[in-house]
């Protein structure tokens, strides 16, 4: 009997699932049938009337085929915006492994642009060293800043990237001894979290410290300034990846939380003006520079991708006629090949000036006018290796910063899909379930020793030179090649200006 039960057990459960896999081919073929008749059909796409049902398989590859680049068909060095060399080299020290290579290097010496760092016959040695040096930001203050750091992390807003993304970013940035940027996105309780020094950014739709009509609120600034941990405010003019566009917040990115932060509304696309409605001047923007020093008692510069001819000569004569007290405390450069989380096509690749050529402008500029003691210099753009930073500290940046650098410490893929709410590493995304792969108190320790790892190497380069610590770096530590596949000396290239008494 109970044979004959199993038996019959078997052969219905047999029975069944026979029945189920027919009915499971007829609805897969019914689908293939009605596609087949929409792609023949529609008139829009000439691949799926042509190629019908198959050709949809197209948008599938071109989807998967940005993930599978770069681990099976890209070389080490040929990747955009970041091959595999550099990321290996973030992602190890973001991990504290060993970044030793062996055999030899991969990379193409030749190719114009390449940076030689000159090596001294006589490299100092370990206890000739010595720390790296005081700077102070903002002399005519009341509160002026003063770090030995010179690496730290560049804007990247509270709604652009996750919440457990801007705690670790907090947390490791203390760790670390270094800064962070708040981003056009305002002051969260995530970037006070892990009590690091902030630099508050002002964008142009003044998220933070704004009224409701979106004009700047004075009382707003004191309330930041009032922490203790904000030490300067920088005013962004605009940046490297959008010149001439202001910050781009998806409405599914804009929860409840983020909203009252930047005073939005919930799930509506934040599109910032695409530049302050008022600054519309040279002499405005140091208008507003001296308003935002005297409400906050801190120092205050802007951030701008370079472009504009003559644009710096007018403002530095601006702040002669003024006095040098007027200058910013600091500047940004940004670069035409900076990050975003969302930026236009045309301005992400076509507009402004690459940092090689605005930070050298920059500083020559400032060096002519006899500002470069009371104006630092941040740059920013890419610098995401020990070279990147060494050779920017040569052109004479005072700090650099970044923020993809730091994304890679996080655990970024380069997955590309920062636009949307799909990080599939929880950094760019407010999907919940998503962001459970972020684990804040280790990430916050990656995001540290990306920071250690960053500055000790660009020391490891600086004492290669002969120098004791990497900003005594000079321009002739660095040289380019150039089309003929020969170098140049950085200071032969881009050779400091002979100040004149009348400058």
């Amino acid at each position: 009997m109970l044979e004959q039960l199993q038996s019959s057990f078997i052969y219905v459960t047999l029975e069944s699932l026979a029945i189920g896999f027919v009915v499971l081919l007829g609805i897969l073929f019914a689908a293939i049938i009605i596609t087949y008749v929409v792609d023949v059909t529609q008139t829009k796409h000439a691949i799926r009337r042509n190629y019908p049902v198959v050709g949809r398989f197209r948008y599938l590859f071109e989807h998967i085929g940005e993930f599978f680049r770069q681990y099976f068909f890209a070389m080490d060095r040929e990747e955009l915006p970041f091959n595999r060399a550099q990321r290996s080299w973030a992602y190890r020290a973001a991990k504290n492994l060993d970044n030793t290579v062996a055999f030899g290097s991969t990379r193409d010496l030749k190719p114009a642009g390449t940076v030689l760092f000159v090596n001294c016959p006589f490299p100092t040695l370990g206890e000739d060293a010595i720390d790296t040096s005081p700077v102070t930001i903002g002399p005519y203050c009341d509160k002026p800043w003063t770090t030995s750091a010179l690496f730290g992390i560049s804007g990247m807003s509270y709604g652009a990237i996750s919440k457990p993304a801007i705690r670790a970013l907090s947390l490791g940035a203390k760790k670390a001894g270094i800064w962070m940027n708040t981003g056009e996105g305002g002051l969260s309780p995530y970037h006070l979290e892990g009590m690091a020094d902030i630099v508050f950014q002002i964008g142009t739709a003044k998220n933070g410290v704004r009224t409701l009509d979106g004009k700047l609120d004075d009382d707003k600034l004191r309330e930041v300034a009032a922490h203790e941990q904000v030490k300067m405010f920088e005013i962004k003019l605009s940046q490297g990846a959008k010149p001439g566009k202001g910050g781009i917040l998806p409405g599914a990115k804009v929860t409840e939380e983020i909203a009252s932060i930047r005073g939005l509304k919930v799930g509506e696309s934040a599109i910032s003006p695409n530049r302050h409605p008022d600054i519309n001047s040279n002499a405005d923007l140091l208008d507003m520079i001296a308003r935002i020093r005297e409400v906050t008692g801190k120092p205050v510069g802007f951030k701008a991708v370079m472009g504009a001819y003559g644009w710096l000569e007018e403002l530095f004569n601006e702040i002669r006629e003024r006095g040098i007290e007027s200058a910013p405390d600091f500047i940004t450069v940004d670069s035409a090949d900076g990050g975003t989380g969302a930026a236009p096509m045309p301005l992400i690749d076509d507009v402004g000036l690459p940092l090689r050529e605005a930070l050298p402008l920059v500083v020559n500029k400032l060096v002519e006018y006899g500002l470069r003691e009371r104006v630092k210099v941040f740059a920013s753009g890419k610098l995401v290796t020990p070279a990147d930073v060494a050779w920017a500290l040569c052109l004479g940046a005072d700090f650099c910063v970044t923020a993809r650098g730091f994304m890679f410490a996080l655990g970024c893929i380069q997955a590309l899909q920062c636009n949307k709410n799909t990080c599939p590493t929880g950094i760019t995304t407010h999907n919940r379930k998503l962001q459970a792969g972020l684990v804040v108190s280790e990430k916050a320790e990656r995001v540290a020793n990306y920071a250690k790892n960053m500055m000790y190497e660009v020391g490891m380069i600086g004492h290669s030179c002969g120098v004791r610590e990497p900003r005594e770096l000079r321009r002739f530590h660095a040289r380019i090649v150039c089309q003929n596949g020969l170098s140049v000396p950085l200071d032969e290239l881009h050779p400091l200006p002979v100040v004149s008494n009348d400058k």
